[in-house]
């Protein structure tokens, strides 16, 4: 059983940084891939940045400001997040892929565990 549980989300204004983490307990085996996804109302949970089979991946709304990394000894993933915009709103999940089985790493569906999620807020 694998849990995993994110953090250092909060409020910050336009412009500012936050860095979140993402620690995983239970496993067994270390994890294939890990991904940061967010979600607002009424949307569907979208990602935005991954690292899968050692290569790092991000969505072009947040390449050049936002940055993913592991330290797989703490069993923790960060999302460091510079140049931050109102838009950048939302809850922000991590997601852990526990063995390889394709490379569908933006897809929700794609993840075996799921933290609940932290807040995110971007003032004007």
């Amino acid at each position: 059983q694998v849990q995993l549980v994110e953090s250092g989300g909060g409020l910050v204004q336009a412009g500012g940084s936050l860095r979140l983490s993402c620690v995983a307990s239970g496993r067994t085996l270390s994890a294939y891939a890990m991904g940061w996804f967010r979600q607002t109302p009424g949307s569907e949970r979208a990602f935005i940045a991954a690292s899968a089979g050692g290569i790092e991946h991000y969505a072009d709304s947040v390449k050049g400001r936002f940055t993913v990394s592991r330290d797989h000894a703490k069993n923790t993933m960060y999302l460091q997040m510079n140049s931050l915009k109102p838009e950048d709103s939302a809850v922000y999940y991590c997601a852990e892929k526990r063995s390889y089985g394709g490379d569908e790493y933006d897809q929700v569906s794609w993840y075996d565990y799921w933290g609940q999620g932290t807040q995110v807020t971007v003032s004007s």
